[in-house]
């Protein structure tokens, strides 16, 4: 697989429509992933879907998958997503036990590995084994919901991984998920996101093609300003 330049527009399929699932997948058709959230009502208080719904968008989406597991016991259950074909599957660092050893799997199953981080959640931890993983994701709301407001207090994060993985050398990328659209886009890309998550501001607007343009034009002009 020829993975896309940054960049990378990955629209969520929490903001489309459940019932034309696939007609949505082909309006995002020029998205780079489609970022599929799959929450358990546990690790946070929403319901989705599980590991068939995800075989389905595997089977009919026109780009790849970017998985994004908010459940609990990520041990056990992360590995089968990756198994199922998903380009990329990531994980919460808050619900894994093992999470170098969890990455490790995925990557032995042919699949990115991904780390994500809640709010709270600080992220210098991470910074000795930035190399073990292929993304990490900053959230910039409260995993659950989609139609959140962007935080973002969450900046200073996402300014501290990329100037670590820039000192390390470490070849990872860093997505935001949260509240993202053509007005909190370049913040997050000038702070150096990558990789960018969002739901409503490309599934609401009546072009979709033309949103996910703008929204990568947007990144790539904020984040050459940063260079």
């Amino acid at each position: 697989m020829t993975l896309p330049a940054a960049p990378r527009i990955n629209p969520s399929i929490l903001s489309a429509d459940f019932v034309n699932m696939q007609a949505d997948l082909e309006r995002i058709a020029t998205a780079d992933f489609v970022h599929v959230d799959v929450m358990d009502n546990h690790f946070v208080p929403n319901l989705t879907f599980g590991p068939q719904m995800v075989e389905r968008i595997q089977q009919t989406s026109p780009v790849p998958l970017d998985v994004h597991l908010m459940i609990t016991d990520a041990d056990r259950w992360a590995p089968g997503y990756a198994e199922l074909g998903a380009a990329s599957v990531t994980f919460h660092l808050e619900a894994a036990a093992e999470p170098i050893a969890l990455a490790r799997r995925l990557r032995a199953r042919g699949a990115r590995a991904g780390v994500a981080v809640k709010p709270g959640t600080p992220v210098e931890g991470l910074f000795e084994h930035l190399h073990e993983f292929d993304q990490i994701l900053v959230m910039t709301v409260e995993p659950g919901f989609g139609g959140q407001s962007f935080m973002g207090d969450m900046m200073p994060k996402l300014r501290s991984l990329s100037a670590e993985a820039r000192t390390r050398g470490a070849d990872v990328w860093l997505q935001v998920d949260g509240g993202i659209s053509a007005s909190t886009i370049g913040q997050a890309a000038e702070a150096g996101a990558d990789t960018f998550v969002a739901g409503s501001a490309v599934f609401g607007a009546t072009d979709v093609a033309s949103s996910v343009a703008d929204l990568r034009a947007l990144a790539a002009e904020h984040a050459h300003r940063t260079r």
